[in-house]
């Protein structure tokens, strides 16, 4: 290993790794052998480069994260309309991005692809371009979102499913493995199959964030009007109004409801 600059001494950089003068490299940063740091790229306290990882665009990594081998970060998008503009990828703090795990920077002037904190994207997982990542996000092996994907926080994304592009997956939901997701997945509920549909609430994943029985009971009666009154989202947007306990949970479902521009995924009809 050698130590970087003054500004930065107590930094450890490999004698192979390829770092511009002009990337901005936190306090107790490790970049490990063959690494490529681009110009544009900040890098915050703490944060670990493994072998070969590859970082460039105008990416801005927070504190205390840990890239594994063969990581691409920040590189130009999988996407025809991209013309070298100038655009972002924002990573926040205690994120742990497994081996060859891909994430891009947005397509458009100005635009940004970001990532919450305290996520895992395991191996060979992919985060295309102007995709929005919650806070503790999992995301199983090879699991991939396509463009302008949301994310939001403490969803579970199984091994192999992918996420068609603008798609909204809500809070505390999980995807099965292989999944095939076109339709919005609403908060608090569970998604399987090809295509995907919804298959029940997330009762363990609500019970384990810490949602109290009384607000659980609340939410499987929001479920029951959902999908199983035969009404349809207006009317069930309607009904839970009227009918359910107001809550932070009741209130971002209702949000989420209101603002599913592609239609939400519905339970498979047998």
């Amino acid at each position: 290993m050698i130590v970087v600059g003054m500004e930065n001494a107590t930094s450890e950089i490999h004698s192979t790794a390829v770092i511009h003068p002009d990337a901005k490299i936190g306090k107790n940063v490790i970049i490990g052998p063959g690494a490529v740091i681009g110009e544009h790229v900040e890098i915050g306290d703490g944060t670990k480069i493994g072998a070969n990882v590859v970082i460039g665009g105008w990416t801005t990594i927070g504190k205390n994260n840990e890239f594994f081998p063969g990581c691409a970060i920040g590189l130009e998008p999988q996407d025809l309309k991209f013309k070298g503009e100038k655009s972002y990828c924002v990573i926040g703090d205690n994120t742990v991005v497994r081996e060859f795990v891909t994430i891009s920077r947005a397509t458009g002037e100005g635009e940004e692809t970001r990532i919450g904190n305290n996520c895992l994207f395991q191996a060979c997982t992919h985060v295309a371009h102007n995709c929005i990542v919650g806070n503790n996000v999992i995301m199983s092996n090879c699991a991939g979102l396509a463009g302008h994907v949301i994310v939001e926080d403490r969803v579970v994304i199984g091994g192999i499913a992918g996420v068609h592009q603008f798609v909204k997956i809500g809070r505390n939901a999980m995807v099965g493995g292989m999944a095939k997701v076109v339709q919005d997945i609403p908060p608090y509920v569970i998604a399987d199959g090809q295509p995907a549909h919804v298959i029940g609430l997330n009762s363990v994943g609500l019970a384990r964030a810490g949602v109290s029985e009384e607000v659980r009971r609340e939410l499987k009666k929001a479920f029951r009007i959902i999908y199983r009154s035969g009404y349809s989202l207006s009317k069930a947007i309607e009904e839970m109004e009227l009918n359910l306990t107001s809550s932070v949970e009741i209130e971002h479902m209702l949000r989420f409801l209101r603002n599913a521009d592609r239609g939400i995924m519905r339970v498979r009809r047998d």
